[in-house]
């Protein structure tokens, strides 16, 4: 008898405790945070996008994705007590093999929730390239300052491009500023689209590049540019005659890709219209996206 009151006590004991676990530890309620998105593209493999909620001040991730088309859909479930006093939606791209729980510099989208529902834009976090009262305007010029000894020009023209009118004045006028985390760079696109290659990346009208891979030794203006002369990639001769000339926005982040990002504001082509550079994309209307608290 007395082991039998031992079973039954030992049973109420493990009841008890098993009521008092899940008392303490009721599943977290949670809601739905759909986001559509238009315009962005694919990333590449060491890249990819993070959604992040703003919720007392601080980033909280909604989740790491890459999309396969231009218009993408997504939802996450989030913690409902998150949602219910989050302010802003941001939309971020990361280095795939990355820990960090804050979004990195580079973020592409963003809005404030007004009503359970935020209307995405790009203009606060990359930068502003409708702004009526200062448009964009721009031109190149072709030379090959690297290699003139002793500045002697040496007559080969046709496998460089500066984006400079002349030595000591830019050739990006009212240049939009972008936010931290981007860089524009140049690219001359060779062999009939299937070959772009860099110029260098830049954040001003003036001042060197980043990079001068293909150059001579010699003295380059001060702005960004390049001379196709040495080192270039497989199948490319460098001559720029008649060629697209693209200015791309890029993240600085630690990938650096062979091919401009998808983000291609500007652009011309040599020999024509002078060699004028111009915004030929609205970009601020092409990529937006809304967030929607369900």
């Amino acid at each position: 008898m007395k082991n039998v009151k031992t079973l039954l006590l030992f049973a109420a004991v493990m009841l008890i405790a098993a009521c008092s676990s899940n008392d303490d530890s009721p599943s977290t309620p949670k809601s739905t945070l759909t986001v559509n998105l238009n315009g962005i593209q694919p990333l590449d493999g060491d890249l990819t996008y993070e959604g992040w909620i703003m919720v007392d001040g601080l980033p909280v991730s909604t989740g790491r994705f890459n999309t396969t088309s231009t218009s993408t859909s997504k939802s996450f479930q989030i913690a409902t007590a998150d949602l219910e006093i989050a302010t802003a939606f941001i939309l971020s791209i990361e280095p795939t093999q990355n820990d960090d729980p804050a979004p990195s510099n580079t973020k592409i989208l963003s809005g404030t929730f007004v009503a359970n529902a935020a209307t995405l834009s790009i203009t606060s976090m990359v930068g502003n390239f409708v702004d009526s009262a200062n448009p964009f305007s721009g031109s190149f010029i072709k030379a090959t300052p690297t290699d003139n000894t002793g500045g002697i020009d040496n007559g080969n023209n046709d496998f460089g491009i500066w984006f400079i009118q002349d030595q000591t004045t830019a050739g990006l006028v009212n240049l939009p500023t972008l936010a931290t985390g981007w860089k524009y760079e140049g690219w001359v696109v060779f062999n009939t689209g299937a070959t772009p290659v860099t110029t260098g990346k830049f954040t001003m009208a003036s001042g060197v590049d980043s990079a001068s891979p293909y150059s001579g030794n010699e003295p380059a203006p001060l702005f960004p540019g390049e001379d196709f002369l040495s080192n270039l990639p497989a199948g490319v001769d460098g001559n720029i005659n008649g060629l697209p000339v693209v200015i791309s926005i890029e993240p600085d982040l630690s990938a650096d890709p062979t091919t401009p990002f998808f983000l291609k504001p500007i652009s011309g082509t040599e020999g024509i219209n002078s060699n004028v550079l111009s915004v030929t994309t609205n970009i601020n209307a092409l990529i937006s996206g809304t967030a929607q608290i369900n």
